[in-house]
């Protein structure tokens, strides 16, 4: 039995921020103590500020759940380092992070161990970073947390959704994994509606609510969720159609162009094409000018116009 109250109180609730519920048993057996002693601790907890809910049921339990203010968190050197290292760096393709990733890294670097401060220092010091001017779709902090919670936990969401033809329609789903692709956030989800799997641009989400309805987890087709979101926007629906043959090796185009694999076929060892459509014109530019080698394009009309402009304004700009 873990007789050591203040050492048995970090490890309860270094157990109780690493799963979602526990059950009391569960609590009991982990720690080498009684049930009884278990309710006790939860009640220090609690009058400690943490808000700990009990469940009630065949599956009751306790869980860690959200509190009126954030209470301190028990972390292992590893993640103290990562979460560093991920502060410094920001969030990439979300708004308004840089300067509270900042502040929370004062915080975390004001109580982090000597030895953890010198390996955050030195990667630190031996990386760099380049900031660009951010250009694509932004997506809310608040949006992307509580999708991701709704992932964890399994949870129902509903949100509106602003589709490609510029509707908002509401959607119901179970979120499953969300996964970052070329500047953009993407939730892969079942939807209620429909009973089949989507995937949604979490720019294009507006007013995310939790329904508190938990549900089974679901088997990701495939497997994959990186490769299954690949596959499916690589044969999306575009505005824009240009394909182009370009006389160069697969490998290479790949290279230049940063193409999802499924974009580029190979036609012999020194021809592919490329599927360059896309949602906007300049985006089509900008794939074909990555080429830097010759081909053929097979267009829509508004692309070879926007090309021709596009190259004539080039051509004055040289005279």
């Amino acid at each position: 039995m873990t007789t050591d109250m203040p050492a048995r109180m970090l490890r309860l609730l270094s157990l109780l921020q690493t799963r979602r519920e526990w059950s009391g048993t569960e609590l009991a057996d982990r720690l080498s103590v009684t049930g009884r002693t278990v309710r006790r601790d939860i009640d220090r907890l609690r009058d400690l500020g943490y808000p700990v809910e009990g469940t009630t049921g065949h599956a009751g339990g306790y869980r860690l759940a959200s509190g009126a203010d954030m209470p301190p968190l028990l972390l292992d050197d590893d993640e103290a380092v990562a979460l560093a290292v991920a502060l410094r760096t920001a969030a990439g393709g979300l708004t308004g992070m840089e300067e509270t990733s900042l502040r929370a890294l004062a915080k975390l670097e004001q109580v982090l161990p000597q030895r953890l401060r010198g390996q955050v220092t030195a990667l630190q010091e031996s990386t760099a970073t380049i900031t660009w001017e951010a250009r694509g779709p932004r997506v809310e902090p608040a949006i992307l947390t509580v999708l991701a919670a709704a992932c964890r936990d399994h949870e129902i969401v509903t949100f509106d959704y602003l589709t490609r033809t510029g509707d908002r329609a509401p959607r119901r789903v179970e979120p499953a994994h969300l996964v970052a692709s070329g500047g953009l956030w993407y939730l892969l989800a079942h939807d209620t509606a429909k009973d089949d799997w989507r995937i949604y641009r979490l720019d294009r989400v507006t007013h995310p609510t939790p329904t508190g309805r938990r549900v089974p987890p679901r088997t990701t087709p495939g497997g994959d969720p990186a490769a299954y979101v690949t596959s499916k926007i690589a044969t999306a629906p575009t505005r824009y159609r240009a394909v182009a043959t370009v006389h160069a090796p697969a490998e290479t185009v790949r290279a230049r162009t940063w193409a999802l694999a499924d974009r580029i076929r190979p036609l012999d060892d020194n021809t592919c094409t490329l599927d360059a459509s896309a949602d906007t014109l300049p985006r089509i530019a900008q794939i074909l000018t990555a080429l830097d080698c010759d081909y053929t394009l097979d267009a829509d009309t508004p692309v070879l116009d926007h090309l021709r402009t596009t190259a004539d304004r080039a051509l004055r700009a040289t005279q």
